[in-house]
């Protein structure tokens, strides 16, 4: 899971990125709202955590714009602006939710998670496939009950493929979700990571589309 942080107090940032980071988000980070627009339009987000009052552009018109050229991750609004005009400005604007600066990081990454699960058509925090759950808040992972131990590029793996169930999803995809926009993306370390579920999860879990990518193999259902 990846999340742009737009926000330019560095302290905050530095806060939010490090929780984020700690639940196995891959994080970006910009300080102005130029940078942060340009990241939106070119890297595949998650989730985008962003700030009203930036410097060079802010945070609305940078929303505005993303919705305008149809980019449509989920976006929480990060603003000490707690005014019922502000809230409403920002959701005309096309913001998921709003968050008002002081709050508590656990309450940011409880939002964070729903709005994540919200857009990939998940009501509950426990995503199942097939034998698997996985409980994203608590980074857990049961195959038919039976605990499985995941690393975090595991974790990030299979959740990304949970999410999409109902469909291929590419390498390029998987390396774009899972590592920063700086990451070598011509690198095979997604072959291994793949590898290395079949081993934990049943080499039939996870099946590979030649040429277009992999996707879960959910059981009485025709890939």
């Amino acid at each position: 899971m990846r999340a742009l942080v737009i926000e330019d107090d560095i302290d905050v940032a530095r806060q939010v990125a490090d929780t984020l980071r700690q639940a196995m988000y891959v994080v970006d980070i910009a300080h102005d709202g130029e940078e942060g627009q340009f990241l939106g339009e070119t890297e595949p987000y998650d989730v985008v955590l962003l700030d009203i009052g930036l410097p060079k552009r802010d945070g609305l018109s940078v929303l505005q714009q993303w919705r305008r050229t149809g980019r449509d991750m989920p976006v929480l609004i990060l603003t000490a602006r707690d005014t019922w005009r502000e809230k409403v400005a920002g959701l005309r604007a096309g913001a998921d939710d709003y968050l008002a600066k002081p709050f508590e990081l656990e309450e940011m990454l409880a939002r964070v998670e729903a709005l994540i699960r919200r857009a990939a058509g998940h009501a509950s925090p426990v995503i199942e496939v097939g034998p698997l759950a996985l409980d994203i808040s608590a980074a857990r992972l049961t195959v038919a009950g039976r605990p499985v131990e995941l690393t975090a590029l595991e974790f990030r793996t299979l959740a990304h493929l949970m999410q999409n169930s109902q469909r291929i999803v590419s390498k390029t995809e998987l390396t774009e979700h899972l590592y920063d926009q700086d990451f070598d993306r011509d690198s095979n370390v997604i072959e291994v990571l793949i590898n290395r579920l079949r081993k934990k999860l049943g080499a039939e879990l996870i099946k590979t589309h030649r040429g277009l990518g992999y996707q879960l193999a959910v059981p009485g259902k025709d890939a």
